[in-house]
């Protein structure tokens, strides 16, 4: 295949679909559930909705489980509070994907700081914020950088960059995390009962697919590594379905025209360079996970806007109304929240999951077809 209309054909998707109804219902029955398959990352969650996959298949053989592969919905309110705070400084201009703008923290968002004077402006890449860096000698540029090992490799180049430029007026905010430890806490969690998983595709394309071994040989559940369109989703369900049927358990790659085995030998150099791991990192809803995220190195401190100004570092809780911990960790459907499309909407968020465009609470809200109106805990009706 080689244009994007042919991985959308409707034909060979309803063939895909029969398959995996035929090898999940007994599967299901035997089990006396829906068979539970959790996509990691965001970007599947919204294909998922976007297409109709979910009304496609059985609901009685087959349950999306949506995961925490969302690294904008697992900031915690801290973080985004310490973003605010360094935006605050009048010495400081602070960069940030769009995605991030709108997130909530307990002293408001980056967006709201930018309304009220402070310096934030959106860039599509670290390589944006360092040319405002360029641009703007004597004042600090902060680039906010977040995100799987997706993006990891293009900040990690972009202070590469900087250094051998001698840029001494940039650096980072970094809250970047992992994928890895992220997937063995969720296994490790009383609260599931997963059958398989669909690997997040965009992530392997760094890292490629042996560091997923771990999901098959010691937990003992199918991986298969997934593309973003909804015949790379089917037929990757498929392949999931068709190991527990015969009774296997491998990491297998379904997004070969992608995602080399190895993964990106100079991507993974960069990211080896710039960083190392934290002890542990703080998510939103999950609490701390060892070994989740990763700092700047020593080398580049010159770099690292943690070392470099006075950041709060405060813990704050999540309201309380807010269960986005249940959601990223799959135990609850979004729908399922007491504030899910009343008190929390795009418009006005309590929860990040509301706000990224991966967050599995925004895919439900524009494409889930849930009417808040029926629903008897719902205080305020949407019109």
């Amino acid at each position: 295949m080689r244009f994007a209309d042919e991985f959308r054909d409707p034909g060979k998707a309803r063939a895909l679909v029969g398959e995996i109804a035929r090898l999940a219902q007994p599967l299901a029955a035997a089990r006396g559930r829906p068979l539970q398959v959790m996509e990691v990352c965001g970007g599947h969650t919204h294909t998922i909705f976007r297409y109709g996959l979910k009304a496609m298949l059985p609901e009685e053989c087959v349950e999306f489980v949506h995961g925490p592969g969302c690294p904008v919905c697992v900031l915690p309110m801290g973080r985004v509070d310490d973003c605010v705070a360094l935006a605050r400084d009048p010495k400081i201009i602070f960069t940030t994907f769009g995605d991030a703008m709108r997130v909530p923290g307990s002293q408001g968002s980056l967006l709201q700081a930018k309304a009220r004077g402070a310096d934030v402006r959106m860039v599509y890449s670290p390589l944006d914020a360092l040319q405002i860096a360029r641009m703007n000698p004597q004042r600090e540029v902060v680039f906010f950088a977040l995100g799987f090992e997706t993006t990891m490799p293009s900040t990690a180049l972009t202070v590469l960059q900087a250094r051998r430029e001698g840029i001494e007026n940039f650096s980072l905010f970094c809250n970047h995390i992992t994928i890895i430890p992220t997937i063995k806490a969720i296994l490790d969690s009383p609260d599931l009962r997963l059958d398989g998983f669909l690997g997040p595709g965009h992530v392997s394309m760094v890292i490629g697919n042996r560091p997923y071994d771990f999901i098959a040989g010691h937990y003992r559940r199918p991986i298969v590594v997934a593309g973003f369109e909804p015949l790379d989703l089917l037929q990757s369900l498929w392949m999931v379905i068709k190991q527990i049927s015969e009774g296997r358990c491998e990491v297998e790659n379904q997004y070969k025209r992608i995602v080399p085995e190895e993964g990106n030998a100079r991507a993974l150099a960069a990211l080896t360079e710039v960083f190392e791991l934290r002890e542990f990192f703080e998510w939103r809803g999950l609490g701390s996970i060892d070994h989740s995220g990763v700092r700047m190195r020593v080398e580049f401190a010159a770099f690292d806007a943690e070392r470099k100004f006075a950041v709060p570092n405060l813990k704050i809780a999540d309201p309380k109304s807010c269960q986005c911990g249940e959601v990223l960790k799959g135990v609850i459907k979004p729908h399922q929240c007491k504030v899910f499309g009343t008190a929390c909407t795009p418009e006005r968020p309590l929860g990040a999951l509301m706000v990224s465009s991966e967050g599995a609470c925004a895919a439900y809200y524009q494409y889930g077809r849930i009417d808040v109106k029926e629903r008897p805990d719902a205080t305020v009706r949407l019109t």
